[in-house]
């Protein structure tokens, strides 16, 4: 009998399989993403009413998700201009290839495409447009400006002081074209990057160096003509990628799940739990948990901004600004937590304030724990400075980093007061009181001050970064001189030690620490996001803090709309930076592709 009712369950199940009305068609669940903005490094805020700063960790993070989620089958990649450097893009690209190894494949859909949505896109396995579309790959090209002329009209007096031929961040200010020195600099890291991009897309797309040069010169393109050069895969509309996706299997079902894995905030305060909720959120607690993560972590510290002393904030002229007192309290924070077993900086700072970097560096000199650098897009002059004394520093490709130079000076503004009619008495105690004085240029004894400031504090420079690499200050001393390099250059040239991402850098750290670099490793990411009340009001009020956040939006907008107007507001930020600080460790400059 048993054997009976075995037999007959046996054969239901035969049945059920095989007739059509109860067998369920196979389904296809793709990932929909979204690429765009400029993908800030390190924790962001979240906003108040639901809506989530998307940063570098997180965008890579939804790919991760997508490539471990054995629901997805594929990924569909939106590509919507990401203002993003070389070193996120590589960063990106790398996610894509993760979710490739899983065996599922990634499709890139773009309209109006810049060279950064195309590098994105041909790490794809397919590459859609529709015939309107645009393909915007046309090289590459460095536009600077110089405002001596502007000066001269103003009577504007730029009196500027530098240490290295290539130290060229005063040159905008003291003339009127490049000097051969930074010429050569440029042309050198333009030719880096230009060769980069086309063995990229030579590799990524199967074709010749000698056709991908043809393509970027007689470019743009339209969808059909980068469809004949090989350059996309097919010509169509998105809702037509559903039938991509699918391929060959029309009858299986495909889901598309848009915004997949992007994070939401919970803003239901109902009830007595949610005002609990609201009420935590408001004295800037976490509403997740209040019990600390006992397992072993690596401390992700991130250095993103223009050095300057004091908190990190959002300036209207600099952009994001890296504190020196807010990474000394993460760096000491880190340090003293023991479930913290290796701290990783994550650099993207052009530099700034000497002193700031300075000070930034004796923390870092001072942790008792494996310490390795990994730097972003930038990691220049100050930037290279917090980074010299770790363990190992990586770097991406086309990091830009080096510049180990000083630059010092002011603006002297007499003149423009006289135009305008405001006349001033000085009164004054001290050979030297007027060196940090805006009204005229250095007397020849201030000068001479100041140039010997400048020399002790680069020889405090070239001294540390010779120690921290291992070099003979001699050496060091040649490769320094204010010289910008691309990550590649300066693993030739032994300022950095290896090639890699954030998390290669994070690996590296966990095996110095004992921990298993290829399992899963816990992060503390440090400074901790503010929550959305702070980020609102700040602890003290409003004011400040909404000043930040419109800084920080304008300053986006700007630079979407007009790169070269963000160009001149950095610019007018050398007058701001110096009246705080006269002696910088700054990169003269930043590249970004379009």
């Amino acid at each position: 009998m048993r054997f009976a009712i075995t037999a007959c369950s046996l054969l239901l199940t035969v049945l059920i399989s095989a007739d059509p009305v109860w067998a369920q068609a196979p389904k296809l669940r793709a990932a929909h993403i979204e690429i765009k903005g400029s993908y800030p490094e390190g924790a962001t805020a979240e906003g108040l009413f639901g809506s989530v700063t998307e940063s570098l960790a997180t965008g890579t993070g939804r790919l991760d998700a997508a490539a471990n989620d054995v629901r997805v089958n594929a990924v569909i990649l939106r590509l919507k201009n990401p203002t993003i450097g070389w070193a996120k893009l590589n960063e990106i690209r790398q996610s894509v290839q993760r979710v490739q190894s899983k065996g599922k494949k990634v499709y890139a859909w773009l309209d109006s495409a810049t060279t950064m949505d195309f590098l994105i896109a041909s790490s794809c396995d397919q590459v859609v447009m529709p015939e309107s579309g645009v393909l915007m790959m046309t090289g590459m090209r460095a536009e600077v400006s110089f405002y001596k002329n502007l000066f001269d009209k103003l009577d504007v007096k730029a009196e500027m002081l530098r240490v290295g031929e290539f130290k060229s961040a005063a040159e905008p200010y003291t003339r009127t074209e490049m000097s051969p020195a930074f010429r050569l600099e440029m042309e050198e890291l333009l030719d880096d990057h230009y060769n980069r991009l086309v063995e990229t897309v030579a590799a990524d797309r199967k074709l010749t160096k000698k056709q991908v040069i043809a393509a970027i010169d007689n470019g743009p393109h339209t969808a059909e003509a980068a469809h004949k050069l090989g350059l996309i895969d097919k010509i169509a509309y998105e809702d037509q990628l559903v039938g991509i996706v699918k391929g060959e299997n029309k009858t299986t079902k495909l889901t598309i799940t848009r915004g997949y894995a992007k994070k939401k905030i919970d803003t239901d305060f109902s009830g007595i739990g949610g005002m609990m909720k609201l009420m935590t959120m408001m004295m800037g607690g976490n509403t997740n948990s209040g019990i600390a993560d006992p397992r072993p972590k690596v401390a992700v510290i991130y250095a993103t901004g223009t050095i300057m002393t004091g908190s990190s904030k959002t300036d209207m002229l600099s952009g994001n600004v890296l504190g020196g007192d807010t990474i000394i309290k993460a760096v000491r924070k880190a340090n003293a937590d023991d479930t913290v077993k290796a701290i990783v900086l994550r650099v993207d700072s052009p530099g700034g304030s000497a002193l700031a970097s300075d000070l930034m560096w004796r923390a870092l000199e001072k942790v008792e724990k494996p310490f390795v650098v990994s730097m972003g897009d930038v990691a220049a002059s100050g930037g290279y400075y917090i980074a010299m004394g770790s363990d190992r520093i990586f770097a991406e490709p086309g990091t830009l980093t080096g510049s180990i130079g000083v630059v010092g000076g002011k603006f002297g503004l007499n003149g423009l007061f006289k135009k305008a009619g405001i006349t001033t008495t000085v009164i004054s105690r001290g050979k030297n009181s007027g060196v940090m004085s805006t009204l005229d240029g250095f007397s020849d004894s201030e000068r001479a001050a100041m140039t010997k400031m400048l020399y002790a504090v680069y020889d405090q420079f070239t001294q540390k970064a010779a120690k921290g690499r291992n070099m003979k200050h001699a050496d060091l001393e040649k490769l320094a001189r204010g010289r910008v390099y691309t990550g590649s250059m300066a693993l030739k040239v032994g300022l950095v030690d290896q090639l890699g991402t954030l998390d290669d850098a994070v690996k590296h750290a966990a095996k110095l620490a004992g921990m298993d670099p290829n399992g899963k490793i816990q992060r503390m990411v440090l400074p901790p996001a503010t929550n959305p009340f702070e980020s609102l009001l700040g602890p003290l009020g409003a004011s400040a803090k909404v000043r930040e956040a419109n800084a920080a939006a304008l300053i986006d907008s700007v630079r979407a709309i007009s790169p070269e107007a963000a160009q001149h507001l950095k610019a007018a930020s050398m007058m701001q930076l110096l009246s705080h600080e006269p002696r910088l460790t700054l990169m003269p400059f930043r590249l970004t592709v379009k």
